[in-house]
C-alpha cells in the first residue's frame, strides 16, 4: 500500500522531471535518464518487479553522481568556492554550478527512490 503510493509520488515526478528538461541542451541525456525510473516505479505499481534493474540504475547513477560532485563548477565547487547559494535561481552562464548541482541531486533522489525499491519490494 505505502509503496504503492511512493512509486506513484515517482514515477509522476519524474516524468516531470523529464518535462523540465526538455528544453536544455542535454535533453537528449536527462529526459532519457528521469524516464527510464519512471517507467520502473509505473511497472511496480502493476506489481512487475524488476529488482536487477533497481540495483544496476543505482549503481550508475550514483556513479554519475559522484563525477557531477567531483567535476569543475560541480556540487563540491558550489559548497567550497560558491559558499552554497541558492540553485533555485534562474539559470546563468556564469553559475554553471547551479545546473549542475540540479542535477546531482536529481541523479541521488533516483538513486534513494530505485534502492527503495530494490530493498522493500
Amino acid at each position: 500500500m505505502y509503496l504503492d503510493l511512493f512509486n506513484i509520488i515517482f514515477c509522476i515526478a519524474f516524468i516531470v522531471f523529464a518535462y523540465f528538461n526538455l528544453n536544455d541542451n542535454d535533453s537528449w541525456l536527462w529526459v532519457p535518464l528521469y524516464l527510464i525510473p519512471s517507467l520502473l516505479c509505473g511497472l511496480t505499481i502493476f506489481d512487475i518487479h524488476l529488482p536487477i534493474f533497481y540495483l544496476l540504475i543505482s549503481i550508475g547513477y550514483a556513479a554519475y553522481a559522484i563525477r557531477l560532485f567531483f567535476i569543475k563548477d560541480g556540487v563540491y565547487d558550489w559548497v567550497k568556492n560558491y559558499n552554497t547559494p541558492s540553485i533555485v535561481a534562474s539559470m546563468q552562464a556564469d553559475k554553471p554550478y547551479i545546473e549542475i548541482t540540479r542535477e546531482f541531486f536529481g541523479l541521488l533522489i533516483v538513486v534513494f527512490c530505485m534502492l527503495v525499491n530494490y530493498f522493500f519490494i
